[in-house]
């Protein structure tokens, strides 16, 4: 069932609220157990906030929120053990524009959004529900399991440097991204606040359009957010001719299922007589070397707030040196938490500064002007979303570096601040590959369009 069809029978009372709520709660409590999907699953939060009146078109509809996304009287740990107790005073603007919609519970998630498997939570892992051996990506891997599942119809997440396309992708599932600064960031929990983007995933490309017409917009609490008007996101229409560039890519390090299923879809793209360019970008490929110098720069700055006194766990017991209180408190910090701490303050540091972080800057905003000239010619740019299929569990825990590999498709699209979107290509037995779109800043209208034009060809 997609949301248009739960509104249609909530509004014909031809089912009830509360039968939604009884049946989506067992359910998750049932499904949690295997999957670990939920850091908290917030039945009697909802039970006080069933609505009788359906006053939009999510009023009662189940979604989940990713749990480093603020929601007033609720635990919001951000996926680390730092944050376990902390009750948020305020709600997230994209939670608030969702309205009376039904939280069914708030998503496992990387500590802090830092991954891309969910193994790094402070909560144990999510599992893919395509296969309970394999990871469901991250950071958002706890909504993609949630939806993937049918435990909600909708998911926020946010995204980073994939942290929305790629666990959608892993778990069969459409993920959006949209430009930077459309939806307000307001009440996120920051990682890297100039890559920061709230996301949503959906079981189809017209949930996701649904989703984005209600948390779209300007926010006046978000210095970063950007008012261009209210649009409507729900009125796809079909593409009839448009310039694709297919981007150039090694074929190295990718599954041969990846280059299957992209093939597929290119082949398809080519019958519905779109215009194929293969473009091949100079400067794209050092995106996920500037993504990992300045995103952890921002995450160093970020994460200072966590000292056990204003933020993060304060020990009970008192100490006489202030070192030992800060290594009692920091200790909760995750492993990969730490590590990025450290790479962000070593760019940061004198001497290392203008070597690393600023040359970084120079090298972004000459990939910013690739895409400028790029989207010159082309409406859009596709690629796969992911170099693999979802990975097992354990697979890559021990190189970090095989894992970052894993945003190598995603990251750019965020170090530009363009819009993205992954859906499922191709299946192979249970599980799937993805395909990544790009489209210029706020067309977010063409991109949904043509994803769900494609979508209807490769699932009809």
């Amino acid at each position: 069932m997609n949301i248009s069809d739960l509104r249609k029978k909530l509004d014909s009372k031809e089912i009830s609220a509360q039968e939604i709520f009884d049946e989506y709660f067992k359910k998750a409590e049932e499904e949690n157990k295997k999957i670990n999907c939920f850091i908290n699953i917030n039945k009697e939060y909802s039970k006080k906030r069933l609505s009788k009146e359906n006053n939009s078109i999510l009023s009662n509809i189940p979604g989940v929120i990713k749990d480093n996304i603020s929601i007033k009287d609720t635990i919001t740990t951000a996926g680390s053990r730092m944050l376990e107790k902390y009750k948020s005073p305020y709600t997230a603007s994209v939670v608030l524009n969702l309205k009376d919609f039904m939280l069914i519970g708030k998503g496992n998630m990387d500590s802090f959004a830092f991954g891309s498997s969910t193994e790094n939570s402070g909560f144990g892992v999510t599992k893919n529900p395509l296969d309970l051996t394999r990871v469901a990506g991250g950071s958002s891997g706890g909504v993609s399991a949630a939806i993937a599942s049918k435990l909600a119809l909708f998911g926020i997440g946010t995204d980073t440097g994939g942290s929305v396309r790629q666990p959608a992708s892993f778990c069969g599932v459409v993920g959006l991204k949209p430009t930077y600064g459309l939806c307000s960031r307001f009440g996120l929990i920051a990682m890297g606040s100039s890559f920061d983007v709230p996301g949503i995933i959906t079981q189809n490309v017209k949930d996701a359009a649904i989703v984005l017409n209600e948390i779209a917009g300007y926010d006046v609490n978000d210095s970063t957010s950007v008012n261009i008007g209210k649009k409507d996101y729900t009125g796809l229409k079909k593409i009839n001719k448009c310039k694709v560039g297919i981007l150039k890519f090694p074929e190295e390090g990718l599954d041969k299922e990846v280059l299957e299923g992209f093939s597929s879809s290119v082949n398809l793209l080519k019958s519905m007589g779109m215009d194929i360019v293969e473009i091949d970008m100079k400067y794209i490929k050092y995106s996920l070397s500037v993504y990992y110098v300045i995103v952890p720069s921002e995450i160093s700055a970020n994460m200072s707030r966590y000292d056990g006194i204003r933020f993060g766990y304060h020990p009970e017991e008192s100490f006489s040196v202030l070192d030992d209180f800060y290594k009692e408190s920091r200790d909760k910090f995750e492993d990969e938490v730490k590590r990025r701490i450290m790479i962000g303050t070593f760019t940061l540091s004198q001497g290392y500064y203008d070597a690393y972080y600023n040359k970084a800057m120079k090298v972004r905003n000459l990939i910013k002007q690739e895409f400028i000239d790029t989207f010159k010619d082309i409406d859009f740019l596709v690629s796969p979303t992911t170099p693999t299929l979802p990975f097992h569990i354990g697979e890559k825990t021990k190189s970090p570096l095989s894992m970052y590999l894993s945003d190598i498709f995603t990251v750019p699209a965020n170090v530009v601040g363009y819009p993205a979107i992954s859906i499922p290509d191709k299946k192979f037995g249970d599980l799937f590959s993805g395909l990544q779109i790009i489209a210029k800043p706020f067309e977010e209208e063409r991109l949904l369009s043509f994803a769900n034009m494609m979508e209807e060809k490769l699932w009809k």
